[in-house]
């Protein structure tokens, strides 16, 4: 019995120790993309936010990689429940065969265009598959999240700001 009490003490112990571990780490701030990662996330919001952006190229692309940045942001603070499925998510989504057959993208993210990914996410807006509607709809939210998440992007909704004095 006492063998039993252990192993569940120490069984107890490091359990709490892993916990506090990956709170660590999720309170570390945003989880780094891989350059494919990267890559997918900026044609996605490029496409999701195409309207928003400016025209100018080098202005647009400083502000996509701002919203990838934010994006990372985001996740962190998620479950790692859904940190993990996202996680699974973009490996499919940066893979080729992945890109090909399930996205329906036959060039790299970097060279697809706008027209190209938008198509792609209409599809998975639509689909009569739960799953990728719900991919679509977690790009979706992690996009527009990350846009709107700057002070500078409020204006164009009409959002004022946070309320003031109340507290």
């Amino acid at each position: 019995m006492n063998g039993a009490r252990r192993q569940f003490l120490r069984t107890g112990l490091a359990g709490g120790l892993l916990l506090s571990f990956c709170g660590w780490l999720n309170a570390a701030g945003a989880r780094p993309f891989a350059v494919g990662e990267r890559e997918m996330l900026a044609a996605i919001a490029n496409a999701l936010l195409d309207g928003a952006l400016p025209s100018e190229r080098e202005a647009r692309r400083r502000l996509v990689e701002r919203t990838v940045d934010a994006i990372g942001t985001e996740i962190a603070g998620l479950a790692l429940a859904t940190q993990k499925e996202l996680g699974e998510l973009f490996s499919l989504m940066v893979l080729a065969p992945g890109r090909m057959i399930i996205i329906g993208v036959g060039k790299s993210w970097r060279a697809a265009s706008v027209a190209e990914v938008a198509e792609f996410l209409q599809s998975w807006r639509t689909s009569r598959l739960s799953l990728l509607q719900s991919a679509y709809a977690a790009l979706h939210d992690l996009t527009f999240g990350a846009w709107y998440a700057h002070q500078d992007t409020w204006e164009a909704i009409g959002y004022p700001g946070p309320p003031r004095g109340y507290f």
